[in-house]
């Protein structure tokens, strides 16, 4: 069960391991030969059991009957069958007698086989004589696909055709070396490193043989054959292992290798059987190759370059280190690889030149004067393998070869590098300055002194310091101690602010040739105040009139941060009590709630905003109440694009368009200054146009209407079509009197819009107008067309509200808290009015009486 182990010393060498001799298992064999006799065996029933199926009460002769007749009483014969052998590859000739089976009485037997060999594979290699009995053999057969055969005798009484007996016969196939010994390549391929120490496994090659295992037929040896070229100080050894038909052959060195003495060895290995009659083989080649290895040190033979860099360059060759080497060019065996000694700080670096194999060294890190104006180095060179000698110093019988290897030696060459002194820019220490200071401090304000250094020794120290990025231009700073003070005062919400911060640079420039230049950076944090008012985000907007209270949502906003903004608190001023209320108060968007009495109508009102400091703004909130269901979105402005707030701009714009299509019927301008009266508040007073020949007469001429009793949809229809006709004649002549001199002194800046505009406009306010002052309002009409346009030739009076508009490339809209307060009020139109105006229109409209001229 232990394997068997012996050892023996042999020699005692002074170096290395002694040698010695081990034993592994040798098994004993010996051979044996068993002799079978025969022996009366009983016979058998094929099979052995049977089933059959009968009716019961069947009579007796009914059950002999359905017997066959073999199964009645049977008689014992006695056989005596040899043991049968056939030699595998037999040349012939085809057939031989094989054997006989033979019967101890004289009984008439006819004789039959079954079986591996006859109807089975291989088929037709055996016959048997039916009556004699003799087994021939009819063809080769081959050992290593049929060591036996299984045959199936049976023997048959000729006289009653009964079968007598029934035998299973082995035909043993005996083996011949008739298989050579086979590799499992025929070529192995090695690619051995020369540095590789004797000892090293190379390869293993494996063979077998199909012969009878076993036997010497199956039983192989393998061994070198021969060796080219004949090694020098180097020998080739195999190990075997493995059983007899299936060997292992490990294939070792003793001794050195040298790519010199050979780039590659071809070795043949024999495998060989031990065939008693003929023994079998055959060779497998080993092909070993050994790469050239570092059995060469490389040589510092020279220098190149100037060895000088000037202070501050970074990533320039200093010099080339030349060295040379006697192994194969291109290899890695030659190729150097240089390493670099006493390098403080990591400023160099070295390479190799791939071609020439020289060593590049280059100023990785820049180098400061100051620090020292000499660098001392050394480089060291070796290869990129490993350097390695081997020399045989004694051969053993038994065991390794005594041999001798040396590892790498580097060469060292020193090397000193000059450094250049140049004028290096100044540099602020720190080079970034953090400072905190409250916003709206006064002008002159120091806020930092921010200086810098120069360490050229062979220059003038005199920095002179200069402004750089201050977009704001917030700040100053002194040429001559770097002082950084305020010129403007400083404000948190200014633009080019980013997160409470405002960056400046600084720069120092010294005084050598050229001059150089350090830059600094102040980074200026400001502190928050509570110095803007809160504002709307917006200040007019639309409401629906309903039944119910409706909302609309009011948002404030402020420039300042926490603590000095929102949430702000919301307070509506004046008479608002069940009209306007606010929900909630408080927040930065709050809900303006319409209650249902309020009418429609343009609406100003009175919003008090306070941040969470108590700061507070007042603001104008215009809010136009219309029907939605009449005027789509609620915008009267949109509708009629004159930018009026309330359902009154409507009109306005109708009276407007009626009023300069008559003006350029009726107006004409005389060079003369007269004195004018104006309506203001009910009260009439002088007044006087600085610009002779502006002065305008308006006649008033009645406006021919047809009499119209009751308002009825006919009559409306008529109506509509006469002012459509009128206005569009009127537009003919306006445009023809535009172009006439002495028409104003605004010539060409009077407005109109189509006819259609202004059937649809009339179409929706006439829904708002009775039968009983339908006439008397109509009738009215001219008297107030000539106040208003009058009023329009008047300096420094607009028509509507206007809201400021940003245009493309102006930045973000800005609000200020002084301008939201701003509001201009415009009283509601009561058409009442224009009934009771009595003798102040003809007053006024008196002071023109300039006929119109005929052309």
């Amino acid at each position: 069960m232990v394997p068997y182990h012996t050892c023996r010393v042999k020699r005692r060498p002074d170096k290395g391991l002694w040698d010695v001799v081990t034993t592994g298992d040798v098994p004993a064999i010996r051979q044996m030969v068993v002799t079978v006799e025969d022996v009366n065996e009983p016979p058998f029933f094929t099979p052995d059991v049977k089933n059959i199926t009968v009716d019961e009460n069947m009579p007796c002769v009914g059950i002999l009957s359905a017997s066959p007749p073999e199964t009645l009483v049977r008689k014992k014969r006695h056989w005596i069958i040899d043991s049968f052998q056939i030699t595998e590859e037999y040349p012939g000739p085809f057939p031989y007698l094989l054997g006989k089976i033979k019967v101890e009485k004289n009984v008439s037997i006819g004789f039959n086989l079954q079986g591996q060999g006859v109807t089975e594979d291989p088929k037709e290699t055996l016959t048997i004589d039916t009556h004699t009995g003799e087994i021939w053999v009819n063809k080769k057969i081959d050992y290593e696909k049929h060591q036996k055969l299984m045959v199936t005798f049976e023997a048959k009484n000729l006289q009653n055709n009964v079968v007598d007996t029934r035998l299973g016969v082995e035909v043993e196939v005996m083996d011949i070396n008739d298989n050579a010994p086979r590799f499992e390549k025929e070529t192995y391929t090695v690619n051995l490193k020369e540095s590789a120490s004797q000892n090293t496994f190379l390869t293993g090659v494996l063979a077998s043989d199909k012969d009878k295992y076993m036997t010497n037929n199956g039983t192989l040896d393998l061994r070198i054959v021969s060796v080219s070229p004949l090694p020098i100080d180097l020998e080739f050894y195999i190990e075997q292992s493995g059983p007899g038909n299936h060997r292992v052959g490990i294939i070792q060195f003793k001794g050195c290798l040298d790519h010199e003495k050979a780039e590659k060895y071809t070795i043949l290995v024999e495998a060989k059987d031990r065939g008693e009659k003929v023994q079998l083989s055959s060779i497998s080649t080993v092909i070993i190759n050994i790469e050239d290895g570092n059995n060469h040190l490389p040589v510092f033979t020279g220098q190149t370059g100037s060895g000088r860099v000037k202070e501050g360059d970074e990533k320039v060759p200093v010099l080339r280190m030349q060295v040379s080497d006697q192994d194969t060019p291109g290899t890695d065996a030659w190729r150097a690889v240089y390493t670099i000694h006493g390098d403080k700080g990591n400023h160099f670096r070295i390479t190799t030149d791939p071609q020439s194999n020289e060593g590049v060294l280059f100023v990785d890190r820049a180098l400061d004067y100051e620090k020292g104006s000499l660098r001392n180095l050394s480089v060291s060179v070796t290869n990129m393998v490993p350097y390695h000698t081997c020399q045989v110093k004694g051969r053993p019988d038994k065991g390794l070869w005594d041999v001798v290897t040396t590892g790498d030696v580097p060469a060292i060459r020193q090397v000193v590098v000059t450094v250049e002194d140049v004028n290096e820019p100044p540099f602020f220490t720190p080079d970034v300055k953090n400072i905190t200071v409250d916003e709206n401090m006064p002008v002159g304000l120091s806020l930092e002194v921010f200086t810098a250094k120069d360490l050229d020794h062979n220059y003038d120290n005199t920095l002179l310091y200069m402004k750089g990025e201050d977009l704001n231009e917030w700040v100053k700073v002194d040429s001559k101690s770097g002082t950084i003070t305020t010129a403007k005062i400083l404000d948190r919400e200014a633009p080019n602010i980013i997160n409470g911060h405002y960056k400046v640079t600084l720069y120092a420039v010294d005084s050598g040739k050229p001059p150089m230049t350090g830059t600094g950076t102040l980074n200026i944090h400001l502190n928050d105040q509570n110095d803007n008012m809160p504002f709307l985000e917006r200040t007019s907007m639309d409401m629906c009139l309903s039944d119910q209270a409706s909302v609309t949502n009011i948002t404030a906003l402020d420039l300042d941060g926490d603590p000095y903004s929102g949430p702000f608190h919301f307070q509506l001023e004046g008479d608002v009590k069940d009209k306007w209320k606010l929900e909630p108060n408080n927040g930065y968007t709050v809900s303006l709630v319409k209650e249902a009495t309020v009418h429609a109508g343009y609406h100003e009102l009175k919003l008090r905003v306070f941040d969470l400091q108590g700061q507070q703004a007042v603001h104008n909130l215009s809010v136009t109440v219309c029907e939605c269901s009449q005027i789509q979105h609620c915008d009267l402005r949109s509708a009629t694009q004159l930018g009026g707030g309330t359902a009154i701009g409507i009109l306005l714009a109708l009276l407007l368009l009626v009023g300069v299509l008559l003006l350029a019927l009726m107006l004409s301008c005389e060079g003369e200054m007269r004195p004018i009266l104006e309506e203001s508040s009910g009260n009439i007073m002088k007044s006087y146009i600085e610009t002779p020949g502006s002065d305008c007469v308006v006649p008033l001429l009645p406006l021919q209407i047809p009499a119209i009793t009751a308002v009825t949809q006919d009559n409306y229809e008529k109506r509509t079509a006469a002012g459509a006709e009128l206005g569009s004649q009127s537009s003919n002549l306006l445009r023809d009197s535009v172009s006439r001199p002495g028409l104003g002194r605004q010539q060409g800046s009077f407005h109109w819009v189509q006819s259609t505009t202004l059937n649809q406009s009339m179409s929706v306010r006439s829904k708002y107008w009775s039968e009983d002052s339908y006439l008397d309002t109509y009738d009215a009409l001219l008297p107030v067309l000539h106040k208003k346009t009058y009023r329009l030739q008047m300096q420094g009076n607009e028509l509507g509200d206007y809201s400021p508009h940003p245009y493309a490339e102006e930045g973000d809209p800005e609000t200020s808290s002084q301008l939201d307060a701003i509001s201009i009020p415009e009283s509601p139109f009561n058409t009442d009015m224009l009934l009771h105006l009595g003798p102040r229109f003809n007053t006024l409209a008196s002071l023109c009486t300039t006929k119109l001229n005929s052309s």
